[in-house]
């Protein structure tokens, strides 16, 4: 039997897809989570083969319970999402992750994934992986991306120049730039934008 521990915070997600791989007749469920503390905890206690983590979860979200558990447990994680953009693909396979797929996929063909993993295998979704592959290439310069990382927790602009060893002036002109290239208005929706990417 393949031992699973499902984790979503959507109840009604959750507890069907549960009870629907609990009719495979080689998938036992052993533990549903609510969140990525929750599955930490239970994977940590469990041991089970496979963890199947929502990627939008509260708290730790799926990519970060993935590269917890897989330090300490034996066991190999799939990442299922809403939202499969390139950039979340790229830190869940850094992390770990063996297999990621979206969340519009039935059932049995998630079961099929959990036994591809179990056995040793890797799962990339061919439309997640093709999004990843034609997925634009980062416009910014490095020294713009070193602003973006050093302000990306709302740090001024005169904490930034300090990390960086820049002038301020040199800052606010860094920040121009990429606010223009991105096209967004704001340092934090240029910072959001990075992370969603991959970039930074």
């Amino acid at each position: 039997m393949i031992r699973v521990l499902v984790a979503d915070d959507e109840a009604m997600i959750r507890s069907a897809l549960a009870a629907l791989l609990r009719l495979e007749p080689d998938i036992e469920v052993v533990a549903e989570c609510a969140d990525g503390d929750a599955a930490v905890a239970a994977a940590l206690r469990l041991s089970p083969d496979v963890c199947l983590l929502d990627l939008e979860m509260p708290g730790l979200d799926g990519v970060e319970v993935a590269a917890r558990v897989t330090r300490v447990v034996a066991t190999r994680c799939i990442v299922v999402t809403r939202h499969a953009r390139p950039g979340v693909l790229r830190r869940a396979l850094a992390s770990g992750v063996s297999g990621f797929l979206p969340k519009s996929r039935g059932a049995d063909e998630v079961a099929e994934v959990i036994r591809r993993v179990a056995a040793g295998g890797r799962y990339v979704d061919p439309e997640v992986a093709a999004d990843a592959l034609s997925d634009e290439r980062c416009p910014l310069t490095d020294r713009e991306l070193d602003v973006l990382r050093a302000g990306r927790r709302g740090e001024t602009t005169g904490q930034i120049a300090r990390t960086l060893s820049l002038a301020p002036g040199t800052v606010r002109n860094h920040v121009s730039a990429v606010l223009s290239k991105l096209a967004v208005s704001t340092r934090q929706q240029a910072v959001l934008l990075a992370e969603e990417r991959g970039w930074i």
